[in-house]
């Protein structure tokens, strides 16, 4: 295993015709960064958002992006808001979090720089947020699962690998939406398009033709792979095709929103 400064990379591992390495960014010490700027807590804008129904994410989003260095926010939750620390992350933030009860969490995130996301993909379990509206003490473990289930260091197969099995997953759900925002997220985070081939070959055997062509094939899941295939075919970079999936699928296309 090789480090440097910002990144750990994980030794290749085969699958199948394919290659993965997983990129893992390199741990913070959010503690010892706390010790610089807990005194100033007191003066950041909190936030509270329980019991608030809709996706406030990206209204948190907004209001941290327009933040200077030196600036914070406190957000209070009914558990540990593990959805938001990537995007704080990317944009600079250092966090803190205190749990104060079983139900009740308090986040305090800083900016010590700005930063803009790199892999910036609003498209994160929003829906997660209902959960309190029924038990908050379920809201808490959705969350956790979600974390478990993702960021997980244990978990064996790549990140990408997992995304690709989650999008066949969602596809033979019926849930369209779940599956176009895994494909965005695993070309953004390095998967060759040569992966998304065999998942549309595979769909069709699964699915039956009858099936690709009247629900997947007019969906904005296969309307995405068209974009990738196409712009890879008049040279784009993966760069410029990121920026246009993001912008064309993500959270204000219609057909890939979560409310």
């Amino acid at each position: 295993m090789k480090k440097n400064a910002d990144v750990t990379f994980v030794t290749l591992r085969p699958i199948g015709r394919l290659y993965f390495c997983s990129i893992k960014p390199k741990e913070r010490n959010n503690t010892m960064s706390y010790n610089d700027w807990k005194d100033k807590t007191a003066s950041f804008k909190k936030i509270d958002v329980r019991g608030v129904q809709g996706n406030f994410f990206p209204g948190i989003k907004m209001q941290a992006m327009k933040m200077a260095v030196g600036e914070g926010m406190e957000i209070v939750q009914n558990f540990d808001p593990l959805p938001l620390y990537e995007v704080m992350d990317g944009l600079g933030f250092e966090r803190h979090t205190e749990k104060v009860t079983e139900t009740e969490y308090h986040a305090y995130f800083y900016r010590t720089e700005v930063k803009e996301l790199e892999k910036d993909i609003p498209m994160r379990p929003a829906p997660l947020t209902h959960m309190p509206m029924i038990d908050e003490k379920l809201g808490n473990i959705a969350v956790n699962f979600w974390d478990l289930t993702w960021n997980d260091e244990h978990r064996y197969l790549p990140y990408e690998m997992r995304l690709l099995l989650s999008l066949t997953n969602a596809v033979g759900a019926g849930r369209m939406r779940q599956a176009t925002r895994e494909l965005v997220k695993a070309y953004i985070h390095g998967l060759d398009s040569a992966a998304l081939d065999d998942v549309f070959e595979l769909l069709a055997w699964n699915q039956g033709i009858g099936y690709f062509s009247s629900e997947i094939g007019p969906s904005a899941l296969f309307q995405a792979y068209k974009t990738i295939k196409q712009m890879e075919k008049k040279g784009n970079t993966r760069e410029e095709i990121a920026e246009v999936l993001k912008e064309k699928f993500g959270e204000k296309h219609p057909d890939v929103k979560v409310v």
